[in-house]
């Protein structure tokens, strides 16, 4: 359960981290080219980030997520459960859902965008606030998942 548990501490602050330089850098970037550049280029990010090893990071530690969580359930009484069982909440819910329910379709409308159309300038001042917004959700919980993961193995 230890090495469980600190696999997925490590892929929660790997993703916690991916997020924060996105929130931090790369959008703040991104939005002060002219739109047509930056829709270009994200769509290129969302085009490149979908490989094996950014799905190994993402999903390998939701995996593990659910894997502790039902065994912080099963054990409750080691005294660890309760971050353990917060910590797989918090990564699925706050990094695998707000992945799946916000992101990734403002990711698929903006990949039907054309970057040089006022439609499409449109929908990226739309995007770099709604979707930073809800990146900045899932900083938080890849950092919230980390810190839980790390008391679950005291």
């Amino acid at each position: 359960m230890t090495i469980l548990v600190l696999a997925a501490l490590l892929g929660s602050a790997l993703m916690g981290g991916l997020f924060f330089a996105f929130s931090t850098a790369v959008m703040g970037a991104l939005g002060r080219l002219e739109p047509a550049a930056g829709i270009a280029a994200m769509q290129r990010i969302n085009e490149v980030i979908q490989n094996p090893v950014f799905f190994l990071a993402f999903f390998g530690p939701a995996l593990l997520a659910i894997t502790i969580g039902v065994a912080a359930l099963a054990g409750w009484s080691e005294g660890r459960g309760l971050p353990l069982i917060a910590g797989s909440v918090i990564y699925l819910t706050g990094i695998i859902a707000v992945t799946v329910l916000f992101n990734v379709p403002m990711n698929n409308a903006l990949a039907a965008a054309d970057p040089a159309s006022a439609e499409g300038a449109r929908i990226w001042a739309d995007y770099l606030a709604r979707w930073t917004a809800w990146n900045h959700v899932r900083t938080v919980a890849g950092l919230a998942a980390t810190a839980c993961f790390a008391l679950g193995l005291r």
